[in-house]
């Protein structure tokens, strides 16, 4: 054998596995953009802070986690998403907190081809499962579910009419269209429809329409801090009759800011919300109270809220899905990130904070009725209601 060409394929080689040991060790680069501050701060917080509880090495590959703020704005949301995938080249976006931000990122993850994880609640994030949206995944329960879950409450309490109050955004629109539609099927009639900007300071001329309505309940389809506003103007105004909330309200910065204008309110909630008070046979305990030890540890007894779960809950499909992904490619490259888009929707029966997960091609929440309970606002805490 000539021993030049000998000498030429030991060097070959020796690069090729070089080239390939690189390539194990290749990290896995995680792009994240929450609503840490603006209207949306109380939900973006706790979610900000979750991240540094998810853990910094997946399948033997170190994690890496870039995250921006995008300050509860749609157009800064749009711009960190860019940033992130063109500059940072994530494998995978996590984000943003609130239904509005999230849409609007679809456009741009779907013509990168990068996966996502929302951790805002809309339905119309994900569905339906077509040629953008395929790329687009995300944690908090459908607001169908949980709308379900208060008109089944309003009917069973003898609540007949309902006056509404939303965000005058992507996300007060949905909850009026799926309210309605299980309203309509409870017997429920909906007496006023009313919107405020998640911005505004006051809303007394909706409040007045409201009780000049005279309904037997209030919904407040609002998320976050701002969500106290209409019950807060309602209460003032005398309006005594029963209160309910969205799952957008659940966190302690609620509770502070609604003060004794919110005591008795019910709303729907994930299990993580209420995770020691409930029993021992609920499917979700046990995952729930891993996130609240986990997060309390860091954060202090009492600051876990429902916002941060999903958060975590979006870790967790990850953090299943990459060891998957990573048979079929390795992470910096378009095949990682559709193998790891492939392997997201093959995700089954993972216990999360606020649910169960199973994902399939048409289905990119993978929650069922697990994935809820029914809370009220008690002493300036939350209760389970059985």
């Amino acid at each position: 054998m000539n021993p030049l060409r000998s000498i030429t394929r030991l060097a070959l080689a020796a690069g090729a596995a070089l080239l390939t040991a690189t390539a194990a060790q290749a990290d896995i680069t995680v792009g994240v953009t929450v609503s840490a501050t603006g209207p949306a701060a109380s939900l973006g917080i706790p979610e900000k802070n979750t991240i540094a509880l998810m853990p910094t090495t997946i399948g033997g590959h170190k994690v890496n986690y870039i995250v921006l703020d995008d300050a509860s704005d749609t157009t800064r949301a749009v711009s960190n998403t860019r940033k992130l995938i063109t500059e940072d080249k994530v494998d995978i976006v996590l984000g943003s907190t609130v239904t509005p931000n999230s849409l609007a990122m679809i456009d741009v993850v779907a013509e990168a081809q990068v996966p996502m994880i929302s951790m805002a609640a809309s339905a119309r994030i994900v569905e339906p499962v077509d040629a953008k949206k395929r790329w687009v995944f995300k944690t908090p329960q459908n607001d169908i579910m949980m709308a379900l879950a208060i008109a089944t409450h309003m009917a069973a309490n003898g609540v007949k009419t309902v006056g509404f109050i939303g965000f005058a955004d992507a996300y007060g629109e949905g909850w009026y269209q799926e309210f309605a539609k299980i309203a309509a099927l409870k017997g429920l009639q909906i007496t006023a429809n009313e919107r405020y900007a998640r911005t505004d300071t006051a809303v007394t001329g909706q409040v007045l329409k409201i009780i000049g309505a005279k309904p037997d309940a209030v919904l407040v389809a609002g998320s976050g801090t701002p969500a106290a506003l209409p019950q807060k103007t309602l209460k003032e105004r005398g309006y005594a009759g029963r209160y309910y909330q969205t799952h957008g309200v659940a966190n302690n910065d609620f509770l502070r800011i609604g003060g004794a204008d919110v005591e008795g309110t019910f709303l729907p909630a994930g299990p993580v919300l209420v995770a020691d008070q409930l029993p021992a046979s609920n499917p979700v305990k046990k995952s729930a109270q891993a996130y609240v030890a986990a997060y309390e540890k860091m954060y202090g007894k009492g600051s876990v809220s429902t916002f941060g779960a999903h958060a975590w809950d979006a870790g967790l499909l990850m953090t299943a899905a990459i060891p998957a992904a990573l048979k079929k490619a390795q992470p910096g490259t378009p095949a990682f990130r559709a193998a790891l888009r492939d392997a997201l929707e093959q995700v089954r029966d993972l216990p999360g904070a606020h649910g169960i997960f199973t994902m399939s091609p048409t289905d990119h929440l993978g929650l069922d009725q697990r994935a809820y309970v029914m809370v009220r606002i008690d002493k300036g805490g939350w209760k389970y209601v059985p």
